[in-house]
């Protein structure tokens, strides 16, 4: 693939699903584990990160797709677009969510932590791989950015 394609590629479908899959990831965090800290009932998170996870994917898709028509930017087709970022941002919402589906907890709690940290270094291994950003530059900035919406979930849910 040359430099040119690969470029195209990279801002046509890499961009508008790593848009979605650090927005899902991240947006996400707070409202589940409050949930789960304020009502300690797993199911409850679950239902919260489904809703949120789910809005935040039709909202976020939408947005890509009304912002450009492509034609001007060369970021290809809106519909294509916006139907990527849709799925990366409920993928990266579902992924942390799926663990409340654990009846117990403690256990969901500590899987789900689990599962974030993960998704964050996906998402840095990802910006590191095709957006040519020095590695521990992404990791620094996704985990710093990550954990402080994850820091604001859990205290929320610690407050009441």
């Amino acid at each position: 693939m040359g430099k040119k394609n690969n470029a195209k590629f990279v801002i046509q479908k890499v961009q508008p699903g790593l848009l979605g899959l650090m927005d899902g990831s991240v947006s996400t965090l707070a409202p589940i584990f409050a949930t789960a800290g304020l009502t300690h009932q797993p199911i409850k998170a679950f239902y919260v990160g489904l809703a949120a996870s789910l809005g935040a994917g039709i909202s976020m898709g939408l947005a890509e797709a009304l912002s450009d028509d492509g034609t001007v930017t060369g970021r290809g087709n809106p519909i294509v677009r916006g139907g990527i970022t849709a799925i990366g941002t409920s993928i990266g919402g579902m992924l942390h969510t799926l663990p409340f589906l654990i009846n117990n907890l403690h256990y969901a709690l500590h899987l789900a932590y689990i599962v974030v940290v993960c998704e964050l270094f996906i998402i840095a291994f990802i910006r590191y791989r095709f957006m040519e950003t020095p590695l521990l530059k992404t990791i620094l900035q996704v985990i710093v950015g990550g954990g402080i919406v994850f820091l604001l979930g859990i205290y929320l849910g610690g407050i009441a």
